[in-house]
């Protein structure tokens, strides 16, 4: 069984930077895109960042020259630097894996959810 576990978060300051990681486990299929997303009190969840095996990245563009995503693909890791917070950064981030169990099918799997608070 697939299962996502995601560290970092807590609480920052405005301006600050704070860190998360996930890891995946429990599949040999290719994991392609990996990915954050975040969801807000009363908003819908968002994409925050995205990356493929092969590197390329999409980022939202609230978070563009702020965040950084990166991939470990040997440990199916995933990170997000996230510097210059802005107390609208506050949500609960959610990591998202895709795993492709073929060329033409893929399953999302989510992790369960870290907390990052930004004090302005």
């Amino acid at each position: 069984q697939v299962q996502l576990v995601e560290s970092g978060g807590g609480l920052g300051q405005a301006g600050g930077s704070l860190r998360l990681a996930c890891v995946a486990s429990g599949t040999v299929f290719t994991i392609d895109p990996m990915g954050w997303y975040r969801q807000a009190p009363g908003n819908q969840r968002e994409l925050v960042a995205m990356i493929t095996t092969n590197g390329s990245t999409n980022y939202a563009d609230s978070v563009k020259a702020r965040f950084t995503i990166s991939r470990d693909n040997a440990k199916n890791m995933v990170t997000l630097q996230m510097n210059s917070l802005k107390p609208e950064d506050t949500a609960v981030y959610y990591c998202n894996a895709v795993v492709r169990y073929s060329d033409y099918w893929g399953v999302d799997y989510w992790g369960q959810g870290t907390q990052v608070t930004v004090s302005s």
